[in-house]
């Protein structure tokens, strides 16, 4: 009875190992279109997928959930940006959870920063003077730990072009354009978010 009670503890176990497998390369496949979506409906799709996903990392599904809702919010702001509002406090919700499994995560201090710098756009933030010293924070934070990291220098560039800096923000762009062509490896996303005559 004991041998069967193992044996059956056994293949459970494996079962479950196996899924959790299966679900962190769904969650993996799904991070990668966050480079080929373009509309507001595939970006609530895959927010709901990475919701959804049981994953050993839960930090990372709410990454990318934040990611894809940061992506939503910068598609509206171009379009109608009263109704980027939702997407932004979304991502940032997303996010700032993802801060607190993993404060030192360079990649969400930098999406972080995105979404500050987002939310500083669309007049979201009571006080603009704090939110930008937030941005500096999380370059900061961000810089220390990963410098080379093409998103980063995206955050660099907006932060650049909010205080006029065009120069700055174009010599970021151009960094983060030649770091995406040498990056293959996971997050991956960003590329578009640089201006395409850069």
């Amino acid at each position: 009875m004991n041998k069967l009670l193992f044996i059956l503890s056994f293949f459970v176990t494996s079962l479950c190992v196996s899924a959790q497998a299966f679900t962190d390369k769904v969650l993996q496949q799904s991070a990668s279109q966050l480079n080929t979506i373009n509309t507001e409906g595939d970006y609530d799709k895959l927010f709901k997928k990475f919701t959804e996903t049981n994953t050993s990392e839960k930090w990372q599904a709410f990454y990318y959930a934040a990611a894809a809702m940061y992506l939503k919010g910068e598609l509206l702001s171009k379009k109608s940006p009263a109704s980027a509002s939702q997407a932004i406090t979304t991502a940032e919700k997303f996010a700032l959870g993802v801060s607190l499994s993993q404060p030192d995560n360079p990649e969400n201090n930098i999406l972080l920063g995105l979404i500050t710098l987002q939310s500083i756009q669309m007049d979201i933030y009571n006080d603009p003077a704090k939110a930008a010293q937030l941005v500096s924070a999380y370059i900061s934070k961000a810089e220390s730990a990963d410098p080379n990291n093409p998103r980063l220098a995206i955050l660099k560039a907006k932060s650049a072009e909010k205080s006029g800096n065009t120069t700055e923000a174009e010599t970021q762009y151009q960094k983060a354009a030649t770091g995406f062509t040498t990056l293959d490896s996971v997050p991956g996303w960003g590329k578009q978010l640089i201006p395409r005559n850069k």
